[in-house]
């Protein structure tokens, strides 16, 4: 009888410790799942604010640029893409547009010397070079939180468990293009 007891207690115990890997497995899943959340809102929130200050920007230099309209409207309309783009892909190919969009802009304000001597448009240089940077260290967190919410779903027992309630996907990357990739390999060409 009493080897029956053991028998029944290590069953008992094999099977608790499943229970807590399993437990265990799960809200991991679940707290790397709500920290990709948190970097994705956090880029959403940087755009947000960019968005918010490029109509300033545009009106500043509208003052002494009233002839370049194209330029204008192209920046307001990816302003509008960026802030309509769902997901890391259409995000990312939005976002690309505006910055195009607003090189083309201090491009101009070049042609400017009374422009870039206004210190409303220096404060707003000031503050989008700012929420550039935030930007990019929200990229970073976030992929670094899609990288690891990515190999987790991968991992024994977690992807068992995924398997199981089937909810947590992979992520896609907050990556540059292959064409802009090309220009970041390439070494620059230095001649003196």
């Amino acid at each position: 009888m009493s080897g029956l007891l053991i028998a029944g207690i290590v069953i008992i115990a094999i099977i608790v410790i499943l229970i807590l890997i399993i437990i265990g497995a799960y809200n991991a899943l679940v707290k790397l799942n709500e920290r990709v959340n948190e970097a994705w809102s956090d880029i959403t929130v940087q755009l947000k604010y960019r968005a918010d200050l490029i109509p300033n920007l545009v009106e500043t230099v509208k003052g002494y640029a009233t002839h370049e309209k194209s330029t204008f409207e192209e920046v307001t309309k990816a302003r509008t893409a960026v802030m309509n783009a769902k997901g890391v892909k259409d995000t990312a190919e939005a976002e690309r547009s505006l910055e195009g969009a607003l090189s083309k802009v201090f491009a101009i304000a070049e042609s400017y010397p009374q422009l870039k001597a206004n210190t409303n448009f220096q404060q707003l240089q000031l503050q989008l070079q700012d929420v550039e940077d935030k930007i990019q260290a929200a990229r970073r967190f976030y992929n670094a939180g899609a990288k690891e919410l990515n190999t987790k779903i991968k991992l024994f027992p977690a992807n068992i468990v995924n398997n199981i309630v089937g909810h947590f996907k992979s992520r896609d990357y907050y990556e540059v293009p292959e064409s802009e990739k090309a220009q970041i390999e390439k070494a620059p060409e230095v001649k003196f």
